[in-house]
């Protein structure tokens, strides 16, 4: 696919199930606009309901997927859709909360092999890749560390940030070892050591984090995730 000559209009692929009540989807378009304003750039964005998902052409001609939070998702397979193809043709990619997750196990499957990969809130066997968090973080803040040299730490410009989330489910510790390979590096982690970000080194920006970096848009905060995002879009 062809990415935008810099004087054009770029399109984003929201991929999830919009609800006007969800503060994360009320706070991404906030995060665009301010991102596309301090680019002076222009950023057009398409809801993308995940049942309108049924095969990679549906992504097509678009310059950046994220896959935002509202799991589980109406049609979990349209989320997978959209994170391979993202994947698969060096198309920036964003995830955030159930977009984090999905993002793992489409990795977990399609890169690792790992086939009956799965998520705890909608599947009871195979291999849970996504599980309950041991404390729920259901509109709760946390303090994050960044690894040094990553997308998500060049954003940041600092290697300590606090983010808020929403969300009850993260990356099975059993499972994180195996994950954290050659191409897919965990980029983010808690006060616990626990997985809140990871990146596709193999790829020109594909970033996902547990937390909802988007949120600081409804205080007036730049989400700098979403400037580099839209950057490597015009790229």
């Amino acid at each position: 696919m062809e990415t935008s000559p810099l004087s054009s209009t770029l399109r984003i692929a929201l991929v999830g199930d919009y609800n006007a009540e969800t503060v994360a989807h009320q706070a991404i378009p906030l995060a665009i606009d301010d991102a596309a304003a301090v680019l002076e750039l222009t950023a057009d964005y398409d809801w993308l309901p995940t049942k309108e998902i049924a095969s990679a052409e549906d992504l097509v001609g678009y310059d950046a997927v994220w896959v935002v939070p509202g799991s589980p998702y109406d049609n979990e397979d349209g989320a997978f859709i959209a994170i391979r193809y993202a994947r698969e043709n060096a198309i920036p990619f964003l995830g955030t909360c159930g977009g984090f997750q999905h993002a793992v196990i489409e990795y977990a499957r399609n890169v690792l092999g790992w086939e009956d990969a799965s998520h705890g809130e909608t599947a009871h066997g195979g291999r849970l890749v996504i599980s309950p968090l041991s404390c729920s973080l259901v509109e709760q803040t946390g303090e994050i560390e960044l690894r040094p040299h990553t997308l998500i730490a060049r954003a940041y410009g600092r290697m300590e940030i606090e983010e808020a989330y929403r969300c009850r489910f993260g990356v099975s510790p059993e499972f994180v070892e195996a994950l954290n390979g050659d191409a897919l590096k965990v980029t983010g982690w808690d006060n616990d050591g626990d997985v809140r970000a990871v990146e596709l080194t193999t790829h020109p920006f594909f970033v996902a984090t547990l937390f909802q970096h988007e949120r600081g848009a409804l205080d007036g905060r730049p989400v700098p995730l979403v400037r580099e995002f839209l950057r490597a879009a015009r790229r």
